[in-house]
């Protein structure tokens, strides 16, 4: 039976997959997701959050609706990532402009994951505007999907979700990669992130979401967070794997497949 697998695993070409996974340090990169996502993003996702016109929940409700919680664990994560009102009054101008900054080091972490993945030159040190446009994109991707949760439900809106997502993995490995990679060659992992972003939801709500309530009662804030910072790396761990799934498609199936074309 092993045998059998290892055989299986050498005729769809998973051997250099598990090797690229194994140079790229996988796991490394997408702890190091969670850490700055946790450090640098939340608390920016926090202060757009209190300043949330429309006032549904902000981005607490995005957290609690994209790892799968809902009833106490959903008000324990709202508890700890909803400030009170006057929050943006009391952030000074300065304050923003730093988290803004700080927030821009994920942006750059993703960068150089994708360009680890695709074997492309980095960009010089003046397209960190590559990286705050993506921020920015990023946070309207979320900010949608805080809408469309509340106004859409059931299949219309599962549908308007992973197209949405497609979309926004797709062009935010082109962009961060400067044009390098052609649009038809990233699609396959734009598809391969999402749809492991709506497989962690479901493995989440099993597992991740007990553990709220659980940690709650025994370790207090600092268990949700410990909670909240795996789901992170769950999610930093798809991110960087979809992609480089993706290229893998491209290059043992897709250019396959136009070579038997040909």
């Amino acid at each position: 039976m092993l045998r059998a697998v290892r055989n299986g695993a050498g005729w769809i070409g998973a051997h250099p997959l598990v090797r690229r996974g194994r140079d790229l340090e996988l796991m490394h990169r997408a702890t190091g997701f969670a850490t700055l996502a946790l450090v640098t993003l939340a608390p920016l996702l926090i202060v757009v959050a209190a300043a949330d016109p429309l006032g549904r929940g902000g981005f607490a409700a995005w957290l609690a609706d994209g790892m799968g919680a809902s009833g106490k664990s959903a008000q324990n994560l709202t508890g700890i990532i909803s400030p009170p009102p006057d929050v943006v009054g009391t952030t000074s101008v300065w304050g923003g402009i730093a988290l803004a900054v700080f927030g821009v080091a994920l942006g750059g972490g993703v960068q150089n994951g994708y360009e680890r993945i695709w074997e492309v030159p980095p960009g010089p040190w003046h397209r960190v505007w590559r990286q705050a446009t993506w921020l920015v994109m990023l946070t309207g991707y979320l900010y949608q999907e805080v809408q469309t949760r509340s106004a859409l439900a059931g299949p219309p809106r599962i549908a308007l979700s992973s197209a949405t997502g497609v979309l926004f993995f797709w062009w935010g490995q082109r962009f961060l990669l400067g044009g390098q990679v052609r649009w038809r060659r990233l699609f396959p992992g734009a598809v391969a992130t999402m749809a492991g972003l709506v497989g962690l939801r479901g493995f989440s709500s099993l597992f991740f979401t007990p553990l709220i309530v659980d940690n709650a009662i025994s370790y207090g804030t600092v268990g949700i967070v410990l909670v909240v910072e795996s789901w992170l790396i769950g999610v930093g761990f798809v991110v960087f794997g979809g992609s480089m799934l993706g290229r893998w498609i491209s290059e043992h199936h897709l250019h396959r497949h136009e070579d038997d074309r040909r």
